[in-house]
């Protein structure tokens, strides 16, 4: 499926791969860290070795509003990108780490600008990405009261309207080549996509 230029960063393998795996995943959901997780640690490692050709992944930001700071850690993502679209997948791999940090009850008295700050900390000790510059893309403009959003968070609308138009409901959610596969599970075993992907050569 199509990725906008500005997201090269979302992509693992190469664009012209004709079947591509889309993950629509949400930081700050445990069932997205799970499966994330295992496509870091055994899927992708053996679509790189077995299928290089075959099959491209692409990330695809899933923000849940149940989830109190789900929309402010996606726009650290995309911040980090924009900034080095080199390291949008190792500081992918910090905030699921970190998950538990961002879940309701470890923010219940932090305001925004305190979360928008202790992740533009972590880009800059996880992945080198200058914590000043990435405050600047996160924090709002508080000269005047117009409720425009901040720097990304246009880039984070063509995400949230890419799922709507798909009809994704909730994280994780699997495409293949376009369709969702709701057969796909976070638990699922190496084996179990192993013999998925055989199936649909």
């Amino acid at each position: 499926m199509a990725l906008a230029p500005q997201f090269a960063g979302h992509r693992l393998g190469s664009s012209l791969a004709p079947h591509t795996l889309e993950f629509y995943l949400d930081y700050v959901c445990p069932f997205s860290a799970k499966m994330y997780k295992k496509l870091r640690e055994q899927l992708w490692p053996y679509i790189s070795e077995t299928y290089p050709d075959k099959y491209q992944i692409i990330f695809r930001q899933q923000v849940q509003p149940w989830h109190a700071t789900s929309t402010i850690v996606h726009e650290a993502a995309i911040a980090v990108e924009k900034l080095d679209n080199k390291k949008f997948w190792a500081f992918s791999d910090a905030l699921f780490q970190q998950q538990k940090d961002y879940f309701d009850e470890a923010v219940e008295n932090k305001t925004r600008r305190q979360v928008a700050e202790q992740l533009s900390k972590l880009a800059e000790t996880a992945v080198d990405v200058s914590s000043e510059k990435v405050l600047s893309l996160l924090v709002n403009d508080t000269e005047e009261v117009k409720n425009a959003g901040n720097k990304v968070s246009n880039d984070l609308k063509l995400f949230i309207r890419i799922g709507r138009q798909n009809g994704i409901h909730v994280s994780p959610t699997v495409l293949l080549d376009g369709i969702k596969d709701e057969s796909i599970s976070s638990g699922w075993e190496l084996d179990q996509w192993k013999e998925y992907l055989k199936s649909k050569l």
